[in-house]
């Protein structure tokens, strides 16, 4: 893990293996996300060697009870909803192999770069396995659930054209630009006020998935929350007296 002002960068460190996530791995994740540097205000999780994840180390699997396999996917689990529900903004710089439990890691994060070289699959079904790490509950509202039918039963790869198109990635890059455009992403993120940042992170998921009803008056209640802010405040005096810049294209 490096820093770069306020943001860092965690890495995948298991080329040899193309980063094939082992449990000493997802504790390793879960370790970083549980207690973040001080001053980060985003995370770029990117990965060594020319693949981000080729999925779950099956070694991890080999001849193991089926509560013993629960349990496992059940950490997964906790570790990927630390990052997807957690406090830090987190943007995944893809590349290579973007494969099982990889793709179920990328799904966790909040944006995704991704380089020409990626390419996603969900080999599962092929080895007489099931998704464990979340991807039935993520991939569906990212890709819906016929094209991960189709993923899954017929083994399907996606390049990286294909994967921008069905919703996998939301930037695509050349060659070897995927790390500076997440960090990019990222410090730009991390200029953001941090209460309009929990409130993306934490209230626009729960809202999206509520009755419309309940959606509209938490909008509401958010709103006023990061309006109310001493941060916000200042912001908008600075764009009212042309301290600040206007969007452009």
């Amino acid at each position: 893990m490096e820093t770069e002002g306020r943001v860092a960068v965690l890495r995948l460190t298991r080329p040899e293996k193309r980063n094939a996530l082992d449990t000493a791995t997802i504790l390793a994740v879960e370790r970083f996300f549980s207690a973040p540097p001080d001053g980060v205000g985003a995370v770029v999780l990117a990965a060594e060697g020319p693949h981000f994840c080729a999925g779950l180390d099956l070694s991890d699997l080999t001849e193991t009870s089926t509560w013993e396999s629960v349990r496992h996917s059940l950490m997964w689990h906790r570790v990927f909803d630390r990052i997807e529900a957690g406090p830090l903004p987190v943007v995944a710089a893809l590349h290579g192999a973007v494969i099982g439990g990889g793709l179920e890691l990328a799904a966790s994060a909040h944006i995704r770069v991704a380089e020409e070289s990626t390419f996603y699959a969900l080999p599962e079904g092929q080895r007489g396995l099931f998704v464990g790490g979340g991807g039935s509950v993520r991939l569906p509202r990212l890709i819906g659930a016929s094209r991960m039918t189709d993923m899954m039963l017929t083994g399907r790869v996606l390049d990286a054209a294909e994967g921008q198109a069905a919703g996998l990635s939301h930037y695509l890059v050349g060659p070897g630009d995927g790390l500076a455009k997440a960090v990019a992403l990222a410090e730009k993120i991390a200029q953001n006020a941090p209460v309009s940042n929990f409130a993306v992170l934490s209230a626009l998921p729960r809202i999206a998935e509520a009755a419309p009803e309940q959606g509209y008056l938490l909008e509401s209640l958010m709103s006023a929350v990061a309006a109310g802010s001493e941060d916000a405040q200042a912001r908008m005096r600075a764009f009212l007296e042309g301290k600040a810049g206007k969007v452009t294209r």
